[in-house]
């Protein structure tokens, strides 16, 4: 595919464009109320245009090693462009979609519309979740330090947790775990908060959650290699877990893969654990679907945690991490928690975004 500029400024073309709309939320955030409907209306549309605009910049990449299983992906559809057998041993729904699109379309309908089923259901289940508010939580979740990546390479795991938030925005319960159950035969890995997520909506601990959060560390710590071992032998999706555990080295991570005790990484985390405290346990705040996000946010996180030398575990902390930007966000688009709440968003966006803008441009 032709484009207008070199594949390599791809990424850095992304987060630039990112860095000017979150200057200029910030700045906007100091002089506008957050419930005036001049903000209100000029954000909903702004949140629509960048919707659209990521669905075709990121959909219509062109197919390159640089945006790392986009080439896999293309390489298993040119199979059965030729008329290759379907492949069975794989995650079932996503293969049939993909084998569809082989026989019937082209790779790039394929890629634009996994990239479609990446982004536009994060857009709905935030206009449900947040109504006018919608935008400042959508932004958040695309200036996510992992959202770029799984959008470009971890292709099937971004459309899996993305789906998961639909499910969780949904009222009907008959509709909620359609979903869940359809997502595990697009990435088996999701059965991890699938799981979390049915525990924690009959078993509302947080408490107890944090407590195990902080004492995955010591754990972590003293017996790391040890629960990697215990992971990969349950076999549990084990060939996930094996590249997520076995120390499978692959490139196009959107960070250096780095053996050890990830303590950038942990600090990262963190800051989803002390928000989770802080909401719920400072300012009291009372939301069962908040409840649910933050409980597998720490549980999820905490399991990684166990697992935190792996030379690939970030991509197991992913399945913590894509729900970092609702567990920070979701509180202040809720309910009112401060008197100058607009400027404390606007903050908290350019923070956020800051680590995003640190380890995948000026550290990369």
């Amino acid at each position: 595919m032709n484009t207008f500029f070199p594949v390599a400024y791809y990424p850095l073309i992304y987060y630039n464009f990112l860095l000017v709309i979150t200057l200029i939320v910030f700045f906007r955030s100091l002089t506008i109320p957050l419930e005036s409907s001049g903000n209100l209306q000029g954000k909903n549309f702004l949140g629509f245009i960048l919707m659209i605009f990521f669905l075709f910049f990121i959909g219509f990449r062109p197919i390159n090693f640089r945006f790392g299983d986009m080439v896999i992906y293309n390489e298993e559809f040119n199979n059965y462009v030729k008329g290759g057998r379907f492949d069975r041993s794989k995650e079932f729904l996503f293969e049939v979609f993909k084998y569809f699109f082989a026989r019937n379309l082209s790779a790039t309908s394929f890629f634009f519309t996994c990239t479609f089923l990446y982004i536009f259901p994060l857009y709905l289940a935030t206009k449900k979740l947040f109504i006018d508010y919608s935008f400042y939580a959508f932004f958040l979740l695309i200036i996510s330090f992992s959202f770029w990546t799984y959008g470009t390479n971890g292709i099937r795991n971004g459309i899996a947790t993305s789906l998961f938030i639909f499910a969780i925005s949904r009222d009907s319960k008959i509709a909620k775990f359609i979903i869940l159950f359809a997502i595990i035969f697009i990435h088996k890995s999701i059965l991890i908060p699938i799981i979390i997520y049915l525990i924690v909506s009959k078993f509302n601990y947080t408490k107890s959650y944090l407590v195990f959060w902080f004492l995955s560390i010591p754990i972590s710590l003293v017996l790391g290699s040890f629960w990697e071992r215990f992971f990969l032998g349950l076999g549990f999706a084990n060939d996930k877990l094996d590249t997520y555990l076995g120390g499978v080295n692959q490139a196009q991570e959107g960070v250096t893969l780095v053996i050890g005790f990830r303590w950038d990484f942990l600090l990262y985390s963190a800051v989803g654990i002390f928000a989770s405290w802080y909401f719920i346990f400072v300012k009291k705040f009372e939301d069962k679907i908040y409840f649910s996000i933050c409980n597998i946010y720490i549980i999820a996180n905490a399991f990684w945690v166990l697992v935190i030398r792996a030379s690939y575990s970030n991509r197991f902390a992913y399945l913590s991490w894509f729900l970092l930007a609702l567990v920070i966000i979701y509180p202040l688009l809720k309910s009112k928690i401060y008197e100058n709440q607009h400027k404390v968003i606007g903050t908290i966006t350019i923070f956020y975004f800051g680590f995003t803008y640190l380890l995948n441009v000026i550290l990369e």
